[in-house]
């Protein structure tokens, strides 16, 4: 009924994190160039900004989707209280259970599979830098 609400929540709070983090990535010392070894940081480092995008991305796609399906069926309407379970208090309170229940259970395994990615490209990026300086030392 209103399960998408959840994953809007943990959409809007990453939105505003990747922002900040975002500004103070632009101004702090980890985006300057090494100089000692030439490279800059996002040779070695995928920034917390652009893992926290993917985040974004993904959790507003899940939210629209979600969105879309939950108009389909007729549980969100265009006029006040805008979710049908709302409009009573039974209605409520299984709407409540269902946002606690699958709502989080949901942002739980998008926020899983992202923490899987985040993994996975590190992984393939630090791979990618160390054969890059396997073949600069030969």
């Amino acid at each position: 009924m209103a399960c998408f609400l959840v994953l809007t929540a943990e959409a809007i709070v990453t939105t505003v994190a990747e922002k900040v983090i975002e500004k103070k990535e632009k101004t702090s010392l980890e985006a300057e160039i090494y100089k000692s070894e030439g490279k800059e940081i996002s040779d070695v480092k995928i920034p917390l900004s652009k893992k926290l995008k993917w985040l974004n991305n993904m959790a507003w796609g899940g939210c629209a989707l979600l969105a879309f399906e939950h108009v389909w069926h007729g549980e969100v309407v265009p006029w006040f209280p805008f979710l049908t379970a709302a409009s009573n208090a039974e209605d409520a309170a299984e709407m409540l259970h269902e946002m606690g229940t699958v709502g989080v259970v949901m942002a739980a395994l998008v926020t899983t599979v992202w923490l899987g990615m985040c993994a996975v490209a590190s992984y393939v990026k630090k791979r990618a830098v160390e054969k890059d300086d396997a073949k600069a030392e030969v």
